[in-house]
């Protein structure tokens, strides 16, 4: 475990920054009266999300690699962050709908109807606890894979 500290340390990092933005989302509105903004404003995330990739390999670059890291080192030490947010997300999922933001599933089912996006049975079927943490988990895998990916190519050092 000590050889993936810093790793675990940045997922834990990323996974309080996810719940910080979550508690923004929820201040300014995002999960009830200006819902129709939540898909666009959400998109912002990926700022902080990316930055702090950067933060934890160039910390895993220095600590760990002597200030030389190959994209190889950089990416598989990405992956690993990656994971301790995939694991960490369901956790995430539950405390922002069961305490933070109980009404959300509601409000989104509501806003899809209106708006003719969805039918009552077809957002109940999408917006729910159940589909969100798969949703959340997958998502977290495959743009963790892609910015780990992105940010070791300009984060490695020889």
């Amino acid at each position: 475990m000590k050889k993936f500290a810093i790793e675990i340390k940045w997922g834990i990092i990323f996974f309080a920054m996810t719940l910080l933005w979550t508690v923004f989302e929820k201040l300014i509105g995002l999960h009830d009266v200006n819902i129709d903004m939540h898909s666009t404003i959400t998109n912002f995330f990926a700022i902080p999300a990316v930055l702090i990739f950067i933060l934890a390999l160039i910390d895993k670059r220095k600590k760990d690699f002597n200030n030389k890291m190959t994209w190889l080192q950089g990416f598989v030490s990405g992956l690993i962050v990656t994971l301790v947010v995939a694991l960490l997300t369901p956790f995430g999922q539950i405390l922002t709908h069961k305490l933070l933001s109980p009404h959300y599933f509601e409000n989104i089912i509501a806003y899809s109807v209106k708006m003719g996006n969805a039918t009552q049975v077809e957002a109940e079927g999408y917006f729910n606890l159940t589909s969100y943490i798969y949703i959340s988990v997958m998502s977290a895998l495959m743009m963790g894979f892609l910015t780990s990916a992105v940010v070791a190519f300009f984060v490695r050092k020889n």
